[in-house]
């Protein structure tokens, strides 16, 4: 240490640079700092975290039993560091310091350079410097200048992986992939599921592609993912570029819209199952939106929002929909405010899970810059002014959150590539410069694929193919340091969140620099440092009773969430079986109604044969009446003869010519 404490500069290359510091916040023996006398007690306590994080590693102290405001707060606070790398640590440990003590590098010489003391809990002796093995080993770049004196050194990280592959901070790298790439493409979707990242679909000179691809992000090796057609119904998916890929349940891909060759009328969701191989056709109820492409589709909950897009007639969409996925039912949603105008090939996240955020996209010939948050408690649009280094008009970016960053990559203007990597702080609505990337290479790309991975522990953000011109398949990695993440806390206990971070979809991790800003769960007005040991002046016991509340509050609410959950579950059931239900009584009806209709047959039959009888019966009525007649006549004829047979005296007296007998007067 003491060699390397008279060559400080602001080029000072790690761990020495670490050192200077800690000995400088007062974590180096000088008798007469202190931590306190400094720094705020949040910054305080944070900067005692790191320190113990970098020189010792991971908390595996107990929890200290005894009431102790200010153990119970630096113990919290070292655990809930998790397994951050040691480098890392000492990074944000550098960059607390600058931001709290710009001029620290100036006044760092008055100081010796005694070595550097540690106090760690409940103990008052010094602990080991972590080996070489714990502090990932910085690369040294010395560069020449023209007089021939050295110029000042340049650190970066060495990612030390099986591969050997080089990851620095803040820029873009190629990883060393192997296996057989997938086709060039742009205009596909790509989703990480158990350190894979699935990429389905795309165009190709002009022709959609049905494939998946994947490529392990341990090993870096690219695969096809065969599709099991022994399945009992194979569902052959169409070939599509402009959908959204969605990772659900741990082992579905969720994929939805997109543009083919021969689009259907309404939005069609697919799901293809990791441990089956296979594809299926997710059933939807309710209204679906009209089949799309370019749309944005962002994951919230249990439920995806759809906005915008372009149909199949080239027209451009500014609607809302949204599918719960619990129920698979889709809702078409009526907002408030102005909403975004209609467009395609635009980037959206969710903040906090409560705000939509719509960023860019284009019509067809014009490309915005615009940003829209869309409250999805009140469902109203805003459009709120924007700070910092406002990107240039974009269509056909990609973006993915860290913690409350939202980094944005690639598209284009109409004219050409987008070269800036840029990043929104989704709090402060402010826009920064990440990187800028040089010449025409798939960064600067539109239709790329962005999704975040992690990568020897630390988040890292993994580009994929894009259009410039030429059709690119390559992968590419940027490791954000200025925004580094932070693992729930192992010990079970409630992780410190201030309400206002969003929760990454993907690995759920959360901004250091954010929970330690927005306050610890134990508030300690005064640390102070003498001799390696921390006193404490007075302490807040308030916060302990907040957090109980907190707790109590918290499980309340998973306990709703849990009850709504199995009520829509059982809801869900219960459609199933109306649904079971609906389908026998229609098939019951159909039976009924093939009954009805040879009913209906059989009585025009005896109607026919009615007729028939009536007629023959009106014939039977005149064949009486004309009997009836001849009777009569009949009767008749034998009355006259039988009277002429009276008076003749017979048949003999008439033979004999006996006259009739005269009739007395």
């Amino acid at each position: 240490m003491s060699t390397t404490m008279g060559r400080l500069s602001s080029g000072l290359s790690y761990p020495d640079r670490f050192y200077a510091a800690a000995t400088y916040a007062g974590f180096g023996g000088e008798p007469n700092s202190s931590v306190t006398s400094k720094f705020s007690n949040d910054v305080a306590l944070l900067l005692y975290a790191l320190y113990q994080q970098a020189t010792v590693g991971p908390c595996t102290v107990p929890k200290p039993r005894g009431w102790s405001p200010v153990e119970q707060g630096k113990w919290t606070s070292w655990n809930g560091l998790g397994s951050m790398a040691s480098i890392e640590a000492m990074r944000l440990f550098v960059k607390i310091l600058e931001e709290e003590d710009p001029g620290w590098y100036s006044r760092v010489s008055n100081f010796t350079s005694d070595p550097v003391v540690d106090v760690e809990m409940n103990h008052n002796h010094k602990t080991e410097v972590a080996t070489k093995s714990e502090i990932t080993m910085l690369e040294t770049k010395t560069v020449p200048t023209e007089n021939g004196n050295t110029a000042e050194t340049q650190d970066k990280d060495v990612m030390v992986e099986e591969l050997g592959s080089v990851g620095v901070y803040d820029q873009w790298v190629n990883p060393p992939v192997s296996g057989q790439r997938p086709k060039p493409r742009y205009e596909h979707a790509a989703a990480v599921v158990d350190d894979k990242m699935y990429v389905f679909g795309g165009n190709h000179n002009g022709r959609y592609l049905n494939d998946l691809q994947r490529l392990d992000l341990r090993n870096w090796t690219w695969s096809k993912v065969e599709i099991n057609s022994n399945s009992e119904v194979p569902v052959t998916v169409t070939p599509c570029a402009g959908h959204s890929l969605i990772p659900w349940e741990g082992n579905k891909l969720i994929s939805i819209a997109g543009h083919s060759k021969d689009p259907s009328e309404v939005i069609n969701v697919k799901a293809f199952d990791l441990q089956t191989y296979t594809w299926s056709t997710m059933k939807t109820y309710g209204k679906p939106p009209v089949s799309r492409g370019g749309q944005s589709v962002t994951l919230v909950g249990s439920n995806l929002v759809i906005f915008g897009g372009e149909d199949g007639k080239r027209t451009l969409l500014n609607d809302l929909h949204i599918l719960d996925l619990e129920t698979m039912t889709w809702d078409e949603i009526d907002t408030l405010g102005v909403s975004p105008s209609p467009r395609s090939d635009h980037a959206a996240a969710v903040h906090a899970e409560r705000y939509l955020l719509i960023f860019g996209g284009g019509t067809h010939a014009t490309c915005f810059n615009d940003l829209h948050v869309l409250d999805l408690k009140t469902m109203e649009w805003s459009r709120p002014s924007q700070q910092g280094e406002i990107p240039s008009p974009r269509a056909g970016h990609a973006g993915v959150t860290v913690g409350e960053s939202w980094f944005i990559v690639g598209g284009g203007d109409n004219k050409s590539g987008v070269s800036e990597t840029v990043v929104l702080n989704m709090s402060t609505l402010s826009w920064s410069v990440v990187t800028t990337v040089e010449g025409r290479v798939p960064l600067a790309s539109e239709g790329l694929s962005l999704v975040l991975s992690s990568y020897n522990g630390e988040d890292v953000l993994v580009s994929f193919g894009g259009y410039n011109g030429r059709y690119n398949n390559e992968v590419n990695l940027l490791k954000p340091s200025h925004k580094s993440t932070l693992q729930a806390t192992r010990s079970g206990m409630p992780a410190n969140d201030s309400g206002s971070g969003a929760q990454n979809a993907t690995n759920g991790t959360r901004d250091v620099e954010l929970e330690f800003e927005t306050g610890q769960e134990s508030k300690i007005r005064e640390i102070s440092v003498d001799n390696h040991e921390p006193q404490i002046n007075e302490v807040n016991e308030v916060s302990e009773h907040s957090i109980a509340a907190l707790k109590v509050e918290k499980e309340e609410l998973e306990l709703a969430l849990s009850n709504e959950k199995a009520q829509s579950l059982q809801l869900k059931q219960e459609l199933i079986e109306a649904e079971s239900k609906n389908t026998d009584l229609y098939k019951e009806l159909q039976s009924v109604r093939g009954q009805l209709a040879a009913e209906q047959s059989r009585c025009f039959k005896l109607e026919v044969d009615v007729a028939e009888l009536r007629q023959k019966l009106q014939t039977m009525d005149s064949l009486q009446k004309e009997l009836e007649i001849l009777q009569r006549q009949k009767a008749a004829s034998e009355e006259a003869f039988a009277k002429q047979k009276q008076s003749s005296g017979g048949v003999w007296g008439w033979l004999a010519g006996t006259p009739p007998p005269i009739e007395k007067p």
